[in-house]
């Protein structure tokens, strides 16, 4: 009888277990991230030297020894002059920019293009 009492109670026991084990929710995984992960964006400055229409793409000469970079303007290129948006026809040889990109299959990506007006320089007296 003993025996009888001890294997019921083991099976009510195994029962319990596996009911509440089989209850128990498995741990959230870590969401999936929906944005990107961030490029750090390389910055050149200079002044515009040609636009091609049909390429989308500038040519800017760099100040100093930076040299001279063509970047292809894409579709999420944000162009701007001062707080306002600007088109890709607006953009003029001569302008003075300010550019983040990054590097992509060797062609120089813009991200952003900010263009300004160059700091006049004191005048000697």
């Amino acid at each position: 009888m003993k025996k009888t009492i001890l294997l019921v109670v083991m099976l009510t026991l195994v029962a319990f277990v596996s009911g509440a084990i089989a209850q128990q929710k498995p741990a959230p995984a870590a969401p999936a991230s929906t944005a990107p992960a961030k490029v750090k964006l390389e910055k050149f400055m200079g002044e515009i030297k040609s636009v091609d229409a049909m390429g989308k793409s500038i040519v800017v000469t760099g100040r100093g020894k930076a040299g001279e970079k063509t970047f292809v303007v894409t579709d999420d290129t944000k162009i701007t002059k001062g707080k306002a948006a600007i088109k890709f026809e607006d953009l003029k040889a001569g302008a003075h920019v300010h550019i983040g990109y990054k590097t992509e299959m060797d062609k120089n990506l813009a991200a952003t293009i900010q263009t300004y007006a160059p700091k006049a320089h004191p005048k000697e007296i």
